[in-house]
């Protein structure tokens, strides 16, 4: 997480000056915000360490929000419910663009971070998707969203319910972005309490914790997706944004659910790509096989980047007729590595690693927006993940 030191380094001064008057903080001694860039830094963090503690909280608590949404997958979110990219676009840099939409937008900010709350978590064990009607509108009226946000009260018990609806965009790996609806749901939980000092002696405070949920309604494809801590309340939240939200029946009909395929493993394999995808090799580095006849037993095959040879040649050649890749074994994980070409200006291309587990898993959830966009397409196309 970046620190304070790192987001004053980074980010202009002017948008710095910015952060500081919203926020009402004097800083001890006053920075001169018109000297040169490179005079600004050393004398704002001294004046940042001279401030009382209460202060310095509050900055790196907002320092840690920013720099949430200075990586890629943050920017994206920030993108995708911008109505006017051009004031983004106009910073130099990520910092810039997240902390200029956190001072100038904060509404806008929250929203791109449950965007990225709900991204990060899609496919993911928090997840669930369904299919729904098409092409329907969601109501924003005040009557349809209390009456949504009473339906959600008494399935919960939650005295304390807020719904924010709005628009946003998903990028898609196969052209053009889709026009997404995202409504967030946050109720209030049962009574809890959590250890505190309370004039240095330590005592409990109760509390009623906030439970954060995601749905999102894609017009185009009329599917329905839902991100929430606990499984059994998802089909429940679906079922009542249907009713009350998009005027139609709940069906329950599950989307088809990802499945992997690894036995196109077994054999050499050529991956194919687009030129504009910058994909320079593709490499497998790992297999891991189990018999046919037994779930106790596996063999693990490895052949790292500084072989000479691929997987299949090296089993082959140190196993001989005992190579299980020649029958008799079925991959039940796999390692690769995606190497793109070197983008202007640098030496070296970024790699993505990639670990899928048969039948489900898949660490591509946890990849930038752009990577799982790649990773999902071409393992679509290398027909190692199917839809069933």
């Amino acid at each position: 997480m970046p620190s304070v030191t790192t987001i004053v380094r980074k980010t202009p001064a002017s948008n710095l000056r910015q952060y500081f008057d919203a926020r009402g903080i004097v800083l001890p001694p006053a920075v001169n915000w018109d000297g040169p860039e490179g005079e600004i830094v050393r004398p704002l963090l001294r004046a940042v360490d001279e401030l009382d503690p209460e202060t310095r909280a509050r900055i790196a608590n907002d320092v840690e929000r920013v720099g949430e949404m200075a990586d890629e997958a943050g920017e994206a979110a920030l993108y995708s419910v911008a109505p006017d990219t051009g004031y983004l676009d106009a910073l130099p840099n990520a910092y810039a663009r997240a902390l200029w939409m956190f001072v100038n937008e904060a509404e806008l900010f929250r929203r791109a971070e449950e965007v990225r709350y709900t991204d990060d978590r899609r496919h993911g064990r928090m997840w669930d998707g369904f299919v729904a009607t098409p092409n329907l509108e969601v109501r924003r009226d005040a009557a349809a969203l209390e009456v949504f946000k009473d339906a959600v009260r008494q399935r919960f018990e939650s005295p304390n319910v807020q719904v924010d609806v709005f628009d946003r965009h998903r990028p898609t790996f196969v052209g053009d972005d889709r026009n997404v609806v995202q409504v967030t749901v946050y109720r209030e939980g049962r009574p809890d309490d959590f250890l505190e000092f309370v004039d240095g002696a330590l005592d409990r405070r109760p509390r009623r914790p906030v439970f954060e949920a995601a749905l999102t309604y894609e017009p185009e494809t009329g599917v329905i997706e839902v991100v929430a801590r606990d499984r059994e309340s998802r089909p429940d939240l679906v079922r009542l944004f249907a009713r009350d939200l998009l005027a139609t029946e709940f069906r329950e009909e599950r989307l088809p659910l990802r499945r992997f395929d690894l036995s196109v493993l077994s054999r050499p394999c050529t991956f194919d790509s687009d030129e504009d995808d910058e994909i320079a090799a593709v490499r497998v580095n790992h297999l891991r096989l189990m018999p046919f006849d037994t779930n106790g037993e596996r063999i693990t095959l490895e052949c790292m980047r500084g072989a000479d040879t691929n997987i299949w040649e090296m089993a082959a050649r140190r196993l001989g007729d005992a190579d299980p890749l020649q029958g008799g074994w079925t991959v039940t994980q796999a390692k690769l590595t995606i190497r793109f070409h070197p983008e202007p200006g640098s030496n070296r291309g970024k790699t993505l690693p990639l670990t899928i587990t048969m039948p489900h898993g898949c660490d591509l959830k946890d990849r930038t927006e752009r990577e799982r966009l790649i990773g999902e397409k071409y393992l679509r196309r290398w027909g190692i993940v199917r839809d069933v």
